[in-house]
């Protein structure tokens, strides 16, 4: 079999009448933040300043916001992933965003939902759950709680409803 056919494709380069065509079906389709569209527009071909035009004119067109993306993010993470204010803090972060915009997106978690959904996390894994010392196992499930994103105060008071039956202090 020739090698030719396994040769790496090479990639279609855009004009920017057609890449803002194509990046804003692209933003349509579902929320996506500065960054990635900005990656998206350079592997079209396009350089900085013309993918910073894009840029601005989605912005200024509302198929790109920055703020929406994280509000759209930490809901569904936390609602449908369970994910933990930390989980989702250090996400939207790697993701390129602001402080501002970070902020904006986690406070659209509810508090009282967001505990008890900690509290369902911790009660599914305590049903799932083999280990029968009850210190080891309190263990696992605070890892398993902190890997998911939750603070180590809500982990606690959790836990001790979730193990002990008791509920937390008011």
């Amino acid at each position: 079999m020739p090698l030719d056919d396994q040769a790496p494709r090479k990639r279609k380069t855009y004009t920017p009448g057609e890449a803002l065509q194509k990046i804003a079906a692209y933003c349509a389709y579902q929320e996506r933040n500065s960054k990635e569209v900005e990656d998206k527009l350079r592997s079209y071909g396009l350089d900085e300043d013309e993918a910073g035009e894009i840029l601005i004119r989605l912005v200024r067109e509302k198929l790109l916001d920055d703020e929406r993306y994280a509000r759209s993010f930490a809901r569904g993470k936390h609602r449908l992933k369970k994910w933990g204010r930390r989980r989702i803090r250090m996400e939207l972060k790697q993701r390129g965003l602001s402080e501002f915009c970070i902020k904006a997106g986690l406070s659209e978690i509810d508090g009282d939902e967001y505990y008890q959904n900690l509290k369902e996390l911790l009660e599914r894994k305590n049903a799932l759950e083999k280990e029968p010392n009850p210190h080891k196992r309190r263990q696992k499930l605070m890892a398993y709680a902190t890997q998911k994103g939750y603070e180590g105060e809500f982990i606690q008071d959790a836990l001790r409803e979730v193990l002990n039956g008791e509920p937390a202090d008011e």
